[in-house]
């Protein structure tokens, strides 16, 4: 495999350096910026704008333990048997015991959670708990509400500086770990940024598959570049496919969540002969652990020929709906469904990567220098699959350790030297990346869905592995590129695993 995506003729004309350099600015690398000592000189990179992340879509809300009747054990114990039991006891115990000073955290931030008619915060449940304790803002809102607080504050302070629409390419060492990185904004103008602490919150790998929840940046370029630099894996054959995307006839650039609040608040999922169907398939139905309710759908539509199931929530009032899920009421009314008198068409998704990057109580990493945090991560909180809510917990929680590692830590960056190794020039590579992309991500949707098989594997691995040895044959500077041999290099990493794990458990599931 390449060690770097950019090759011999890349000569960069500008160069930086900063104490921390964080790239995303969705909620892990925002909290991770703010918990950092005033005295470190921090960037934060975005590939586009702060709008246009997972952490800005995320409706569902954030699960933690504010209420008398609940506690942190059985947050660990919903948490563990939602992972299958491969969860790292140690990460989710610091998840379930600490989240809650996050939380107050963001609430003197004024971070605005929903409050109940007695000015409570307002909790709600959805799949895999046994306790109302999700908060949510805004109604279905709360990644967005979340984030805006966030770098409002963030963008107050001295010591930080946002620089959007830069796309990061490479991660750069030396004999010490993390030297720098190497970046290039909207005009193909490369940069080398020096600094010894380097945070991934680069999100999600949507962009894998041809349909998802995540929006169109979401090309695990984080992810690609730490497996490039040496980092470790964990879980890369744990995807979670949401449940409940929207339906639509026409493939879109992103698939709109029907959230789980949704069916935390009542919603039952019935078939188009209005028949529920996951009542028996689980003691908790239609709240039961979003794999379990992801294949149940899919065995569903298998059943019956059908291109999806439904949702009804029809026995709520409208009043009631358009108050307490405005995003999802309106944007299903602009399709013509008006969730209070009509069932909500839906069908699985992709929607989250439980595995990543490894790394341990402190967001640490294998390569020295180097911390991941929130999606990108495998902290080994979620196991075989995700409860419900508990990943933005993940990303304030081990965000801030991130941030209290480097504030011990702290080395500077190198002040001279050549950042950038010498590099041999690659045969420039002519194609068409928007093609290339369409068929990864129908190699992959085909083959490494909701359930999988040990022939559909191998013949997904042998096709992707000709797909990197193409791409790294080559160089092209166009984005496309970049983030095609990302969802390349990915696509290879999640294959491998999911062949290596034989048994089905969580969200990876083998007929063969």
């Amino acid at each position: 495999m390449l060690r770097y995506a950019i090759d011999g003729s890349v000569k960069p004309e500008r160069h930086s350096n900063y104490d921390v350099v964080i790239v995303g600015a969705g909620i892990a690398g925002l909290y991770c910026a703010l918990n950092l000592s005033p005295s470190l000189q921090c960037c934060v990179f975005a590939k586009e704008t702060i709008d246009i992340s997972n952490s800005w879509l995320a409706q569902g809300g954030i699960a933690v333990v504010t209420a008398p009747d609940d506690d942190p054990e059985l947050h660990f114990k919903d948490t563990i048997v939602a992972g299958a039991g491969l969860c790292d006891e140690a990460a989710v115990h610091t998840l379930v015991d600490e989240g809650p000073r996050d939380i107050a955290a963001l609430i003197r931030m004024n971070v605005p959670f929903d409050l109940n008619e007695y000015g409570e915060l307002d909790r709600t449940r959805e799949g895999g708990h046994h306790k109302n304790r999700i908060l949510h803002a805004g109604g279905d809102a709360t990644g967005r509400e979340t984030v805006k607080t966030l770098a409002y504050i963030a963008s107050q302070r001295d010591n930080i500086i946002f620089r959007d629409n830069t796309f990061f390419v490479d991660i750069l060492t030396d004999e010490n770990g993390v030297s720098g990185l190497i970046v290039k904004d909207d005009d193909g103008v490369y940069e080398t940024v020096a600094t010894r602490h380097l945070v991934l919150c680069t999100g999600g790998i949507g962009q894998v598959f041809e349909s998802s929840t995540n929006p169109a940046v979401a090309t695990g370029d984080g992810l690609a570049a730490a497996i490039r630099a040496g980092a470790e894996l964990r879980g890369m054959e744990f995807i979670q496919f949401h449940p409940t995307g929207l339906w639509s006839p026409d493939r879109e650039s992103r698939a709109f969540l029907i959230s789980e609040s949704v069916r935390g608040e009542g919603g039952l999922l019935k078939n188009a002969q209005g028949e529920r169907f996951m009542v028996g398939k689980h003691e908790l139905a239609e709240l039961a652990p979003r794999d379990i309710v992801a294949r149940g759908i899919y065995n569903e539509m298998k059943r019956t020929g059908e291109s999806h199931v439904y949702i009804d929530i029809t026995h709520e009032p409208e009043e009631e709906l358009a108050h307490r899920f405005p995003t999802i009421y309106n944007e299903c009314l602009r399709r013509g469904i008006n969730i209070a008198k009509d069932f909500i068409p839906v069908c699985p998704v992709h929607h989250y990567m439980m595995g990543g990057i490894k790394t341990d109580l402190y967001a640490r990493t294998a390569v020295k220098g180097l911390y991941a945090c929130g999606e990108t991560a495998s902290t080994g909180v979620h196991g075989a699959n995700r409860l419900a809510s508990n990943s933005m917990l993940e990303c304030l929680v081990f965000g801030r350790r991130a941030a209290e590692d480097i504030n011990a830590a702290f080395s500077p960056a190198a002040t001279s030297g050549e950042l950038l190794p010498a590099l041999t020039a690659r045969p420039a590579l002519e194609t068409d990346f928007k093609a290339l992309r369409a068929r990864i991500q129908h190699i992959m949707s085909a083959n490494c869905f909701v359930i999988r098989t040990k022939e559909g594997l191998e013949t997904a691995l042998r096709e992707m592995r000709q797909i990197v040895d193409m791409l790294s044959a080559g160089f092209n500077s166009d984005k496309a590129y970049d983030e095609d041999l990302s969802l390349a290099i990915i696509s290879v990493a999640i294959i491998e695993s999911s062949l290596a794990r034989r048994e089905s458990i969580g969200a990876h599931y083998r007929e063969s």
